[in-house]
């Protein structure tokens, strides 16, 4: 499949997914029409369905105008489609839908919202994520609790590592000096510092990353690890308490 990124607001990336053999393209939580619009033309795109993750408006306020322009069908959660009035087709956690030649698998992911859903792409290899799992953290609990987020994170986690994660903002090196007060002489997390730097100096996107990256580095993936036990000082402490101590921390950062 072929993807863009496209930038929009102040630090929100949408995605657009091209599949050559059926020349449909989904368009992943539209936080505003016109740069969508602007960018899939210009490839001579025409956009066949829109993926909703959430109901926060810098994730589906471009819905209706995307919608009234190309007449595709948006989807999004079921149980939250009274906050998503623009949703056409609701899905569920555990429900599959096709896309041109791929099935997508649709993953609960509630904690930064009750209703989040995630979208995998098995074949292409990559997940869409919203605000569940960013680069090097994870969103905010609005409305879930610690519990859910955690367990939202190890399904994400338990995805093959060469994944791509496809979050819905740039993060990274904000993420990256919380990361840095628990792990400063993590090479892998280094390493990535230093590259992520590198990206925004040319004005590139730090996204996608991948499962593996993030398992490597991202304090939030690793709720259930010894050492970040040991860092935190909660050694014996369950992975969720964890998390939720991590969350705590990230919040008040």
């Amino acid at each position: 499949m072929e993807m863009l990124i496209i930038p929009a607001r102040r630090d929100n990336y949408i995605y657009a997914l091209r599949d050559p053999e059926s020349d449909r393209v989904a368009v992943i939580d539209p936080a505003e029409a016109g740069p969508v619009i602007r960018e899939v033309e210009r490839h001579g795109w025409q956009i066949g369905v829109v993926l909703n993750t959430h109901h926060h408006d810098d994730h589906i306020a471009g819905d209706l105008q995307i919608k009234s322009r190309y007449r595709c069908p948006v989807v999004g959660a079921t149980s939250d489609r009274a906050r998503m009035p623009e949703v056409d087709r609701g899905v569920e956690p555990g429900d599959h839908f096709q896309f041109g030649s791929e099935m997508i698998e649709v993953i609960g992911t509630p904690g930064h919202t009750r209703s989040h859903l995630s979208f995998y792409f098995p074949q292409t290899g990559v997940v869409f994520c919203g605000d569940t799992l960013f680069s090097l953290g994870c969103g905010r609990l609005f409305e879930g609790t610690a519990e859910q987020m955690w367990a939202s994170l190890l399904r994400l986690r338990a995805l093959p590592s060469e994944t791509q994660v496809c979050c819905a903002h740039e993060y990274t090196l904000a993420n990256a000096r919380f990361a840095l007060t628990l792990e400063p002489e993590n090479p892998a997390l280094l390493a990535r510092i230093e590259h992520a730097q590198r990206q925004r100096d040319h004005g590139a996107p730090t996204v996608p990353t991948t499962i593996a990256e993030e398992c490597a580095t991202n304090p939030f993936l690793r709720a259930d690890e010894p050492s970040m036990a040991q860092v935190l000082g909660m050694t014996g402490a369950s992975p969720a308490r964890i998390f939720a101590e991590l969350r705590h921390r990230k919040d008040h950062f």
